[in-house]
This record gives C-alpha cells, structure tokens and sequence, in this order.
C-alpha cells in the first residue's frame, strides 16, 4: 500500500525542503523512494532523516507541485527536519539503510518519534480527486495528455459535487500548471 504524505527534509545550508510523496511501511520502516534528482534525496542522504506529514489540508500537495512552498513548519521532536506546523500528525525517520537503484533509490527509514496533533475526519471525494490530479501533474510529459483529459473530466464529478473552498483552490492551482503545460511544446506528442 502507498500512502500519500508531505516529506519535509533540511538541506545542508539549512533550508526546508517540503515533497509531496508517496511512501510505503514495512512495520515501523518507512519506505520513502524519491526520483533522482531529487532535493529531498539529497537530503535525506546528507542529514539522515526526515518528517513524515500527515494531513488533509490537499493545498499543501497542490502548492508544492504549482510552486507554491510557504506553509508553516515547527521543529521536530528528536530530528534535524522540520515538521508541517499544521500536520494532523507526523513521523519522525531516521535513514537506516539504502537500496540502491539509478532511477529511484529506496531509503529504508526507523520510526523515531510520532506524534498527533488533530483529530483526522475523514476525506471528502473532492479531496482524493485533488491527489489523484496532483499525481497527474507530477506526471506531466511523462502521460499523454489524451489519458490527463480523460481522468480529468472523471475527477470533475467528485469536485463539483464534494469540493470545498480548500479544495476548489487547490484544483486552481493543479489546472493552471496543466493548462500551462497544454500550451508548452513539450505536451505534443
């Protein structure tokens, strides 16, 4: 199973690095496989941990795939990375083993600390359609756009018919990366 979450890492100078991610458990080893190149790869390998963010505020994953990187962040318990300040919860790793791989190394990382901060209340329709259109862009050049315009006008239905504010912003944001890309001539194929 693969669990959609924010991974908030720290560079070398000090600054935060926020990822939408999908990741996976073996136990309490977090299984966290970013492409290369990748900021939070290289992060993770230079710092050795990470915070893992659990939320349902969808902006945060649309923000991050539309440039959009300003969200509160608080130190963690017991990790050199910062954690989402808004998080209904969040791990804290520590990097323990590297699969090696060219494409997509797999960082095998402890559970060192968790915690919950709000009460999770479940997700809208709007919501899952808001990260399944964010995985879509993620994939932008990658997916012919035939197959985009297809799930798009599928992922409509949920959003015209449970979308709040939040997630009516966030769909914004997607679609106006989308539309740019639309326009780009990397999107003829």
């Amino acid at each position: 199973m693969i669990n959609e979450v924010i991974v908030t890492t720290r560079s070398d100078n000090g600054g935060a690095q926020i990822a939408p991610m999908g990741i996976k458990w073996r136990e309490d080893i977090a299984i966290i496989a970013p492409f290369r190149p990748s900021r939070t790869l290289n992060n993770l390998l230079a710092r050795g941990c990470a915070a893992i963010n659990y939320t349902d505020d969808v902006r945060i994953f649309a923000g991050c795939l539309s440039g959009r990187y300003e969200w509160p962040l608080s130190e963690s318990q017991s990790i050199d990375a910062p954690r989402l300040t808004d998080a209904l919860a969040h791990t804290e790793v520590r990097l323990e083993h590297i699969e090696e791989d060219e494409l997509r190394p797999r960082l095998l990382c402890r559970t060192v600390f968790e915690a919950n901060h709000a009460p999770f209340r479940g997700f809208n329709r709007a919501q899952a359609a808001v990260l399944e259109l964010a995985i879509l862009t993620s994939r932008l050049g990658r997916l012919p756009m035939e197959k985009i315009e297809r799930e798009i006008d599928y992922l409509g239905i949920a959003m015209d018919k449970t979308a709040g504010q939040r997630e009516k912003e966030a769909w914004c944001w997607l679609m106006e990366k989308i539309d740019r890309h639309r326009l780009s001539p990397e999107s003829v194929r």
